[in-house]
């Protein structure tokens, strides 16, 4: 099973496994230029945030993901990411719900996320989870699709 560890997000770790996950976005995008945004490694410290580095059973990290809180009890999920050497094993879905714990801790009572028509995967994952599609709560200019999910309070 994996460990997820809070780590900070400027952390070389965790900045090496965002240069992956942006290096998979940018081969797989489909509409224009996909846009690098490093997170703010201000935003994922509680209690405005975590970032969680995910650890295999041989203790390598293989995988990422963070929540923020964006208005009061209103949390956002960023990039959510796994190494492809993970997939098919139903990780993707127990960090989704490591996060979504994390934000009901940090305060929130609605989650949002946003993410591109390419990732036909994450979407399922999404709708599976509970998440209804809604309008844009954001202007990334790298979503296509945006997704809400009430949580209840801690």
């Amino acid at each position: 099973m994996p460990r997820y560890v809070p780590t900070p997000a400027d952390d070389p770790v965790a900045v090496r496994l965002l240069e992956d996950y942006f290096a998979s976005r940018e081969l797989g995008f489909v509409g224009g230029v996909y846009r690098r945004t490093p997170p703010d490694a201000a935003a994922f410290v509680p209690p405005l945030g975590t970032f969680l580095v995910v650890y295999d059973d041989e203790d390598a990290p293989v995988g990422c993901g963070g929540v923020r809180m964006i208005a009061p009890g209103r949390a956002e999920i960023k990039h959510l990411w796994l190494d492809p050497s993970t997939r098919g094993r139903g990780w993707g879905r127990t960090l989704l719900t490591e996060l979504e714990a994390r934000a009901v801790g940090l305060g929130a009572h609605v989650i949002v996320l946003d993410t591109n028509a390419t990732l036909e995967a994450a979407q399922a994952l999404y709708r599976s989870s509970g998440y209804d599609e809604t309008e844009p709560y954001n202007d990334n200019p790298n979503a296509t699709h945006w997704f809400t999910k009430p949580v209840p309070p801690a």
